[in-house]
This record gives structure tokens, C-alpha cells and sequence, in this order.
């Protein structure tokens, strides 16, 4: 059974991150399946809006940091690609997504929340980049969203400290466009992807090509920088420090290796 879970409500797609078990942490598998629902939703043409979710009481809790080491260059850049194909296909679809984010988006989940064109979240949610805590930069296109969405001071701020946001703060901060109560984030995004739909779609197509347009560089650009670093810092010393830090759950020792 497929990780990645699809149903359709009318002209709206619910596309759902389905691993609880895992608090829908993306491996590999589920990063190539997301790329190829994306892509195939992309084909059709009663399909007018998505709305991308996680099962259970989590968005996404990022990637699963105990399968991240005992890997050579290539290999890292290669999954990293892959990652980079999912996140343009989900912010790149010339339909509107709107996701419905319940408990952590974490990591890889932040990214992919920001890749949607609306976020739906609950004061019970957060929010949260901790690549520094295990020795590496963010990806998944994370700074170019945060940059963009809440400023380059703010986004410094976080990045560099891991600091984990609550929904309100994310909410103040303009990562989060609606912030409801828990029980509600679904049907209010719900509602929102079904007005979308009913909406004229080539303009609402369009209208998100003039977004990204107004950006330089474009988030593939970006997404080629960021190639050359994720996959250098998953080889360094300090990354196989905090990996073995969060394992054992303690602090790490960096040392800029």
C-alpha cells in the first residue's frame, strides 16, 4: 500500500501523507510517490485544486534522521534531486494548494508546507528547521521560502538557532495564511481548496506564474545553489556528531568540520 494517499472531493484532490506510524516522516519512497502524484494531478484536468495534509496528529515530521548517514556524495546528491523534483512539483502545479497542517511540519514538512500556496494551521501546530542541530543547512528550498515570506532577519533568526515556532508565532510571522482551532484545520482547508476550485482556473494558472516570476532567482535556480551544499555537509564530521547527538539525546560537540 502506497504511502501517499489520494481521494477526490468534486474538483478538489486531498492528497494525504499517510505513514502516522512515523508522524509521516518522507523517505525516499514517499518523496519519489508525492513527485508522481504531483505530476500526475498536473495531467488532469478535472482536478482544480489539491489540498495536501498529513495522517493522524502530524503534517510532517521531516526525514527520518537515523537513515541519513552511510552515504557517499553521489548518492546524497541524487536523493537530494529527487527531494528538489517533489518540491517543484508541488509549488510548481498550475492549480492551487492549499495545505492543512495538524501537529509538527518539520524540517523537509516546513518546506513542504511553504511549497503550497495557502497554509491552513492550528495554535497546537509548529513549526520548525533543525538542520543545525544535526551539523547541516536547510533544503528542501527552505530558506528561498523563508526569505521570501517572513524576511531575511527573521529567517536568519531561525535557521541558525533551530528555533521551533508555535502556530500563532507562524501565523504573526506569515508562514501560516489561516489559523483555526485543531478540529477544523481540515474543513477549513477544505473550504478554502473547494472555493479555489469553483474559481476561474486559467487565471488562478496564471496568477501563479506572474508570483513566481517576481522572484530572482526562480526557486529552481535556487535549488541548484543548494545542491552544491546539502550534499557536502551530509559527509562532515560535525553531521556524523549530530546525528549520533540526536540518537544518544544529548547535546552535540561541533567542532566546524
Amino acid at each position: 500500500m502506497s504511502s501517499i494517499d489520494m481521494e477526490r472531493r468534486g474538483a478538489v484532490a486531498i492528497v494525504t501523507l499517510d505513514n502516522p506510524a512515523a508522524r509521516n516522516a518522507l523517505d525516499l519512497e514517499m518523496r519519489r510517490a508525492l513527485l508522481e502524484t504531483f505530476r500526475g494531478l498536473a495531467e488532469q484536468d478535472d482536478v482544480r485544486a489539491v489540498l495536501l495534509t498529513g495522517a493522524g496528529d502530524a503534517f510532517c515530521a521531516g526525514a527520518d534522521v537515523g537513515k541519513m548517514g552511510g552515504r557517499d556524495l553521489a548518492g546524497a546528491r541524487q536523493r537530494m534531486k529527487t527531494m528538489h523534483a517533489m518540491i517543484l512539483a508541488v509549488h510548481g502545479l498550475d492549480k492551487p494548494v492549499v495545505a492543512a497542517v495538524r501537529g509538527p511540519a518539520v524540517g523537509i514538512g516546513f518546506s513542504l508546507a511553504m511549497a503550497c500556496d495557502v497554509v491552513v494551521a492550528s495554535s497546537q501546530s509548529n513549526f520548525s528547521q533543525i538542520f543545525t542541530k544535526v551539523g547541516l543547512a536547510p533544503d528542501g528550498g527552505a530558506i528561498w521560502f523563508l526569505a521570501r515570506q517572513m524576511g531575511f532577519s527573521q529567517a536568519r533568526e531561525l535557521v541558525f538557532g533551530a528555533r521551533k515556532l508555535g502556530g500563532d508565532e507562524a501565523h504573526a510571522l506569515g508562514l501560516v495564511n489561516r489559523l483555526v482551532e485543531d478540529e477544523k484545520v481540515f474543513d477549513e482547508a477544505l473550504t478554502l481548496a473547494t472555493q479555489y476550485a469553483e474559481g476561474p482556473g486559467l487565471a488562478i494558472a496564471l496568477a501563479k506564474q506572474l508570483f513566481a516570476a517576481s522572484v530572482s532567482p526562480s526557486l529552481a535556480q535556487f535549488l541548484e545553489a543548494e545542491l552544491l551544499v546539502g550534499p557536502q555537509l551530509s559527509q562532515t564530521a560535525d553531521h556524523a556528531e549530530g546525528r549520533a547527538a540526536f540518537g544518544e539525546k544529548r547535546k552535540p560537540r561541533f567542532t566546524g568540520r
